[in-house]
C-alpha cells in the first residue's frame, strides 16, 4: 500500500527541492566563473574549511576517493590545491588550498547571492531557528 503524505509535508519538500535547485544553478555559474567545475569548486570550498584526505573529501561528497583523485589533480595543476603530510600520521597525504585556492574559496562563497538576499528577509532569530531545524534535520543537532 503506497505512503500517503500529508500536503504540508509535499509542500516543504516541494520548497527545498526548490531551494537546492537554486542553490546548484548559481553554485555552478559562479564555479563556472572562475574556471571550475561545480564539483572543484564544491572540494575546494571544503579544503578552506579544513584539509582533508582524499577519503574525508570522498565521504563528505558521497563518491569514491578515486573520483576525488583526479578532482585534487586538476585544482592542483591550477595552483589552488597542495597534498601535504598530515602532521598527524605522516604516512597520510591532506589537500589544502594553496594562499591562491583560498582567495577563490573566498570569492566564491561571496559571490552565492541566491541563499543570502532570502536570508536577508528573515530576522536573527528566524534564521537561527532555520538553523536550528536543519541541524535537526541532518542529524547534527
Amino acid at each position: 500500500m503506497p505512503r500517503r503524505t500529508d500536503p504540508l509535508t509535499v509542500e516543504v519538500v516541494d520548497l527545498i527541492a526548490t531551494v537546492v535547485a537554486r542553490y546548484h544553478e548559481e553554485y555552478e555559474e559562479a564555479a563556472a566563473a572562475h574556471r571550475l567545475t561545480g564539483t572543484q569548486a564544491r572540494v575546494l570550498t571544503l579544503l578552506a574549511r579544513e584539509p582533508l584526505p582524499m577519503r574525508g573529501i570522498a565521504a563528505r561528497l558521497k563518491c569514491e576517493p578515486s573520483n576525488v583523485t583526479g578532482i585534487v589533480d586538476r585544482l592542483e595543476a591550477q595552483g589552488l590545491v597542495e597534498r601535504r603530510a598530515d602532521p598527524a600520521d605522516r604516512r597520510v597525504k591532506l589537500a589544502a588550498p594553496t594562499e591562491a585556492g583560498e582567495v577563490t574559496a573566498g570569492r566564491l562563497r561571496g559571490s552565492l547571492d541566491f541563499a543570502r538576499e532570502p536570508l536577508a528577509a528573515l530576522s536573527a532569530g528566524e534564521r537561527a531557528t532555520l538553523r536550528d531545524l536543519l541541524r535537526r534535520m541532518v542529524g547534527r543537532d
